[in-house]
């Protein structure tokens, strides 16, 4: 288990680098300007959701509980980290109304993000199901 924790930890800071490298070509070929202080506070930042996103996946692998709570669990724990990290770092000012409309986007991708990997593994169970059947 510390192994894999390990593995998915270092994709998701690669990741994390990625996602980085691509906004700093975006700030560059725009003519920003940013400084090193900020740059490492969000390249931290997008490194320790890497970290988080590769970790927490862990529970959607694990037999026992049913799919709903282990979602329920994601999204109220996913929801926690993001909007903890997006604070501090500045990702949105901290107010009433950000917080409000960060969590209507937050809940919104999160529900199309999860059906849409629900309707594709529904497919995927109907071609199974056709499969099995056809070679019974």
């Amino acid at each position: 288990m510390i192994v894999e924790m390990l593995k998915r930890s270092t994709m998701g800071i690669a990741f994390g680098a990625i996602i980085t490298f691509i906004v700093l070509t975006i700030l560059k070929f725009n003519a920003w300007e940013a400084t090193v202080s900020e740059i490492w506070m969000h390249m931290g930042a997008n490194m320790l959701l890497g970290i988080y996103f590769g970790v927490i996946s862990l529970i959607f692998g694990e037999s026992g509980n049913h799919l709903l709570k282990k979602s329920i669990i994601h999204f109220v724990l996913t929801y926690g980290v993001l909007l903890i990290i997006a604070a501090v770092v500045g990702w949105f000012p901290l107010s009433g109304r950000s917080i409000l409309l960060y969590s209507l986007i937050f809940i919104l991708l999160y529900i199309l993000y999860w059906g849409g990997w629900y309707l594709y593994f529904k497919k995927q169970e109907e071609t199974l199901n056709k499969y099995l059947q056809k070679n019974k």
